[in-house]
């Protein structure tokens, strides 16, 4: 996936609905968060093993990443009007956890 083509895709799906005075930080955290929480309403009541077997149904496999889909969107959007390199972030914080949770001796 190229983040960049991505986010021009985002970019112009905002602007052809005249969107752009909605997608504000603050608006698209909480729509984010409205998105994590459908997906997981999907787990909410399965024990550990049937949501590790979820995905082998093939709609919920569908429903689980039509919602993964959306929190990813709404996160790129997110870096977009923040001007986040998400890309640089992801590798710093990467980096950080690789020193905060050394591989065991």
């Amino acid at each position: 996936m190229d983040l960049t083509h991505l986010q021009a895709r985002l970019r112009a799906f905002a602007e052809a609905r005249n969107w752009q005075p909605f997608h504000t930080p603050k608006n698209l955290s909480m729509a984010l968060m409205v998105e994590a929480a459908e997906l997981a309403e999907i787990f909410q009541w399965m024990t550990p093993e049937e949501s590790a077997r979820a995905a082998d149904d093939p709609a919920t496999r569908q429903h689980i990443g039509e919602e993964m889909a959306d929190v990813m969107l709404y996160l790129v959007q997110i870096a977009m009007q923040t001007g986040i390199d998400l890309e640089a972030a992801v590798q710093d914080k990467l980096v950080k956890n690789a020193a905060k949770y050394p591989k065991p001796t």
